[in-house]
């Protein structure tokens, strides 16, 4: 590769993580966006004040965390060259975005069974706002999903190594992304009842 194509690749690669941010940044304001509206609303004489979260969340934050790490430990052994290891973390690290979605279906039947609703004339607002904060973070999470989909796929195409790591990076940074996100909100919701 000459000096031309190596900057024009630089340029694409710096591009990419560009959009990437500025796609973050965006979905950082809309979840800023919904929580402001959810302390603003507080303020309401009908909020539940007694409502406290399903244990299914918090064992999906301990599961979408371990993600993260998997997934980080597969970048590293990707680099190194461990391509059998890659492959196990990766698949595991998609059995565990699977069993958070498991266990997030579990906390919306937990909240059901209490007899709060999400939506519908026995819904209120309190559980309506936690039904549009945890659903767009599960489009989100479903985004993230297709992206290790892809990034496995690539894997073994043998598309990433050492000096090719562009697609894995930026699925990493958005998987991240997504479990941050995820641990804010928990936190948030946790907190600020």
């Amino acid at each position: 590769m000459d000096l031309t194509q190596g900057a024009e690749k630089h340029k694409y690669d710096r591009a990419k993580k560009m959009m990437l941010w500025f796609g973050i940044i965006s979905m950082i304001m809309t979840f800023g966006g919904l929580t402001s509206a959810y302390v603003v609303s507080k303020t309401r004489p009908d909020w539940l004040t007694e409502f406290d979260l399903p244990n299914a969340f918090m064992w999906s934050t301990l599961v979408i965390v371990l993600s993260s790490l998997t997934f980080m430990l597969a970048k590293q052994s990707i680099l190194t060259g461990n391509r059998r290891n890659a492959s196990a973390l990766l698949i595991g690290t998609l059995v565990l975005a699977v069993l958070f979605v498991a266990l997030q279906f579990n906390g919306f039947t937990e909240i059901i069974a209490e007899g709060y609703y999400f939506t519908g004339s026995e819904s209120s607002i309190t559980t309506s706002f936690i039904y549009v904060l945890v659903l767009v973070h599960m489009a989100h999470l479903l985004a993230g999903i297709i992206t290790l989909l892809v990034v496995i796929y690539n894997h073994f195409k043998q598309r990433y190594k050492k000096g090719q790591m562009l697609g894995i990076e930026l699925g990493a940074t958005f998987w991240h992304f997504v479990d941050l996100m995820w641990i804010y909100l928990f936190v948030f919701l946790y907190f600020f009842r």
